[in-house]
């Protein structure tokens, strides 16, 4: 099974492009994710790009210097893609990585979950 769709999420997120990103999720996404510190839930795709990559995760003060797909996999029908980005703060830099499960309709992602390590101190 093809992973572009996975592979164009990673890029628009490790780039932080609203354009791409919005163009992935379906207007209507079913995202859910999870953090260190709290539960995320959204149901359009302006919320999860503006509010939670964008707004929260990594917003201004994050510059993500560098991507790595680590794997894509299909599961049956659900896809897999898990993913590291390197982030420069201004306190410093950070390892993210994240596990993103999805379903898409051939285009746009329709369902999404997140699990995410944190942004863990580079030693």
């Amino acid at each position: 099974m093809d992973d572009q769709v996975e592979r164009s999420f990673v890029k628009g997120l490790g780039s932080k492009d609203p354009g791409l990103l919005t163009s992935l999720l379906h207007p209507d996404v079913d995202f859910r994710a999870l953090t260190p510190g709290r539960f995320w839930e959204c149901d359009t795709a302006d919320a999860v790009v503006n509010d939670v990559f964008l707004g929260t995760w990594f917003g201004p003060d994050a510059e993500i210097v560098e991507v790595t797909v680590t794997d894509t996999a299909a599961i049956g029908t659900r896809r897999r893609v898990g993913y590291r980005f390197r982030v420069v703060k201004p306190e410093g830099g950070f390892a993210v990585e994240q596990q993103a499960f999805l379903d898409h309709d051939g285009d746009r992602i329709t369902w999404l979950r997140i699990l995410c390590s944190g942004f863990q101190p580079e030693n």
